[in-house]
């Protein structure tokens, strides 16, 4: 990848950037999730790109691509040059940057078991066994579960000598049981609402998290929720 940066670093300076950065980003994403006891959602995608910034007569310029070819990544420094100097014709002042001495770091999100290690059947045994667990209690109409990984792995350098390499890893779980009573609908989330609980760090969360452990408890609270006496005004 540094060699990619280099790329784009070299171009900017020949055609005359005061300064230049580029960044190579590479996502990856898994996502499963169960509804009722079938399959709901199943993806698993991965993207790359680079971005390229430059100052150039005193303005700023950017341009970025999915294509990580020779040819292309100096074409997309130029594109970003000549952004800086239609800009610069209209800016009020000159860009300045702050003083900073250029760093060089490789840093990785702590973590025991990388998630994508894992079998995509292993994962969706797992939901299975915790929506069974969450429509074993009567009155629970609806339960959906999911699971997500994520890693992102970035490198930047500058013209100024800075070159960083990052490794983002984050995991997250949870699940809903939802109760039909009625004109009402009740539901409890477990670890948390909004698509459960989500942590920078590997899939030893969950394990952490004790997922099965609480549906049943979860679902029964769900239900009981129809019977809970209203809140004072």
């Amino acid at each position: 990848m540094n060699e990619i940066l280099g790329w784009a670093l070299n171009l900017a300076a020949q055609r005359g950037a005061s300064y230049a950065d580029a960044r190579i980003v590479d996502d990856r994403s898994r996502s499963l999730a169960t509804k009722n006891g079938k399959l709901g959602h199943a993806s698993d995608a991965e993207s790359q790109g680079i971005g390229i910034r430059v100052i150039a007569d005193g303005a700023w310029g950017f341009a970025a691509s999915k294509d990580l070819s020779r040819a292309v990544v100096e074409d997309t420094a130029a594109r970003a040059l000549a952004i800086a100097r239609a800009s610069a014709r209209v800016k009020q002042e000159d860009v300045r940057l702050a003083p900073e001495k250029p760093v060089t770091a490789e840093w990785t999100t702590p973590y025991r078991i990388d998630p994508f290690t894992t079998s995509i059947e292993q994962n969706l045994d797992l939901l299975l066994r915790i929506d069974a667990e969450l429509r074993a209690v009567s009155g629970v109409t609806l339960a959906e579960t999911g699971i997500n990984f994520k890693r992102e792995d970035s490198w930047f350098a500058s013209s100024e000598g800075a070159n960083i390499h990052q490794t983002k890893i984050s995991t997250g779980a949870g699940y809903t049981a939802y109760a039909f009573a009625g004109t009402e609908i009740m539901k409890r989330s477990y670890p948390n609402s909004f698509g459960g609980q989500w942590q920078n760090k590997g899939y030893e969360l969950i394990a952490e998290l004790k997922l099965v452990e609480n549906a049943r408890r979860v679902a029964e609270e769900a239900v009981a929720l129809h019977k809970a006496a209203q809140c004072p005004e």
